[in-house]
């Protein structure tokens, strides 16, 4: 038993999602959203590299030391993977666990709304997933690969770095490919997909104008590929993607763009009004011609507006999926004003207003 797995154990206990390790402060555990430290004992950088380093292989140990970064996937026992991160800085050696739960949860368990599992029945294209780390995006890709696997045939290849949800075969032949150990880039493991007959992609991250390339050329194939990029907003998806090319390509990026992408869902956690845990909010953009118009056009600007008009389609905005929350009564309103994109707007929101003047004459509970 190494050291460090009475930290992972207590993490666990705790409902936690992530373990930060970092000289001169105590181990710090995410629970809720929010860092509290396990215990008073600050730690040294050799005390974390103690920790640290049994867990590693000679190949790793060797790109650690050369390079002072080093991501990889840890298995706790039967309890939990971990995605680690390991990195040198001033202070010394660091290190983020975050933390990959054995079960995959079904789109039923995590409640989505009905455009995702719509974006999970589909047959081909391009299908985006994005928010900000830590935001729940890998837990709902696994979500609907294992709607995907427990449905219909075929064959399954993820692609990520390092591999987080190991999917067990239902209906479908799977793949797993770890970049750096089976693959040398992702890149490379999206070139040779088209002749691996996989039916259905995942990329754990498009990395780079050449993936993005790459991942847009398989899915106009006919091929079905999930991915994910660092955004907020639908809107924002699209800009970032063609925006990642010189000029000269992007008329002809967005061209492929518009007739390969297929959805957009953008995710973010919100902590739940009795802070139990968070929930997610989301905003779903669903492919159609008006949408491949808007983007052959560079027409972003409307994208919010079109999807309001596809309500009945299962589309959504960021900020009506928060506002549903508010009137839910499952997340407070100071909460969800955080993440709206158009907080002026939000903010106006019969609910939003109402919750919002009534938090003022009266004290909030502190996050715990």
């Amino acid at each position: 038993m190494n050291a460090i797995d009475a930290l992972f154990d207590r993490l666990l206990a705790k409902g936690g999602s992530d373990l930060h390790l970092s000289p001169g402060y105590p181990a710090m555990l995410r629970v809720r959203g929010e860092l509290v430290a396990d215990d008073q004992r600050v730690l040294s950088s050799a005390d974390i590299e103690a920790l640290l380093m049994p867990l590693l292989s000679a190949n790793q140990r060797t790109t650690f030391t050369t390079t002072g970064d080093l991501d990889f996937a840890h298995a706790h026992g039967t309890a939990a993977r971990f995605r680690a991160n390991y990195m040198k800085k001033l202070t010394g050696t660091g290190a983020v666990f975050r933390a990959i739960p054995t079960k995959i949860l079904s789109l039923d368990k995590l409640n989505v709304p009905a455009g995702i599992r719509k974006l999970s029945e589909i047959r081909a294209g391009l299908v985006l997933v994005t928010g900000p780390t830590g935001s729940g995006k890998s837990t709902t890709l696994a979500a609907m690969i294992d709607h995907i696997n427990a449905s219909r045939s075929g064959h399954i290849l993820t692609i990520e770095d390092p591999v987080e949800f190991v999917h067990t075969p239902q209906k479908c032949f799977i793949t797993h490919k770890e970049v750096g150990e089976h693959v040398p880039t992702f890149l490379d493991a999206i070139r040779s997909a088209g002749r691996e007959n996989a039916d259905i992609i995942l990329v754990g991250e498009l990395r780079g104008a050449e993936t993005m390339k790459a991942a847009l050329q398989l899915a106009s194939f006919g091929i079905l590929i999930y991915a994910t990029v660092h955004t907020n907003s639908a809107a924002a998806t699209i800009d970032r993607y063609v925006n990642a090319f010189p000029a000269d390509q992007q008329a002809q990026v967005r061209g492929l763009l518009a007739d390969s992408l297929v959805g957009v869902v953008a995710q973010q956690l919100i902590p739940k009004a009795d802070r139990t845990g968070r929930v997610a909010a989301h905003e779903i953009l669903l492919g159609s011609l008006a949408l491949t118009s808007l983007i052959r056009e560079g027409k972003t600007q409307q994208i919010g507006s079109f999807i309001q008009s596809g309500l009945s389609e299962g589309m959504q905005t960021m900020d009506s999926s928060l506002e549903k929350l508010v009137i839910a009564g499952v997340v407070r309103a100071s909460d969800a004003m955080e993440k709206a994109l158009d907080k002026e707007a939000f903010g106006r929101l019969p609910a939003v207003a109402r919750e919002l003047s009534q938090a003022q004459t009266m004290p909030m509970e502190p996050l715990h």
